[in-house]
C-alpha cells in the first residue's frame, strides 16, 4: 500500500471500525451497511398489501419510495380513488423526511403539539394522517411504503401490515 492508501485505509477503520484489506474496494464495506429496494421488492410487497386490503374490501393506491424519498413504484387497484395516487406518494415522502409514521408526526402536528402546521411546509407534501412508514434495515432506513384508499385508521392497519411483511421478507424480526 502506498502512503494515501494507508491513510485511506486508516481512515475506513476508524469510521467503520472494522478491517480494511488493500484492494477491497470500499463499496463492499458501504454495501453492506445500507439495502436498496428494487423494483421487484417494492413490486411484491405492495401486491402483498393489495392482496389484504382485497380482503378487506379496500380498493388502494400503494407506493414505495427509496432512502432519498424517490419514488421506486407506485400501484393503483382497480377502482381507487384518483386522489389517493398523490396521498400515497406523499406518505412516503413524509415518512422519508421526517423519518416517522405520517400517524406519529399527526400526534405531533396537532394544535398545541411541537409541530403544528407542518402540513403546510414542503410545497403541501406532507401528510399528517396515517398511512406512512419508513422502511428499516435495523436502525436504517432505506425506503417508506404509503397506503391511501380508506379511512386513516384502514390506511395505518395496512402500513402496519407492510412493515411486518417487509420484516418478515427481510428476515428481520
Amino acid at each position: 500500500m502506498n502512503s494515501n492508501e494507508t491513510v485511506i485505509a486508516q481512515t475506513i477503520r476508524a469510521v467503520l471500525g472494522q478491517e480494511y484489506k488493500g484492494g477491497m474496494a470500499v463499496q463492499s464495506q458501504v454495501s453492506r451497511m445500507t439495502a436498496n429496494i428494487t423494483l421487484d421488492f417494492a413490486e411484491l410487497l405492495m401486491k402483498k398489501v393489495e392482496e389484504e386490503a382485497k380482503r378487506m374490501g379496500m380498493k388502494v393506491v400503494t407506493a414505495v419510495a427509496d432512502a432519498h424519498g424517490n419514488p421506486v413504484a407506485v400501484r393503483c387497484m382497480d377502482d381507487a380513488f384518483i386522489g389517493s395516487y398523490d396521498v400515497a406518494l406523499n406518505k412516503t415522502y413524509t415518512s422519508i423526511a421526517f423519518k416517522m409514521s405520517t400517524e406519529e408526526l399527526g400526534k405531533l402536528s396537532q394544535p398545541g403539539g411541537p409541530l403544528y402546521g407542518i402540513q403546510h411546509t414542503n410545497q403541501g407534501r406532507i401528510v399528517i394522517f396515517g398511512g406512512g412508514v419508513p422502511l428499516k434495515m435495523g436502525e436504517n432506513i432505506i425506503g417508506a411504503f404509503g397506503v391511501s384508499g380508506g379511512s386513516a385508521e384502514q390506511d395505518t392497519y395496512l402500513a402496519h401490515f407492510a412493515t411486518d411483511t417487509f420484516r418478515q421478507m427481510t428476515g428481520q424480526k
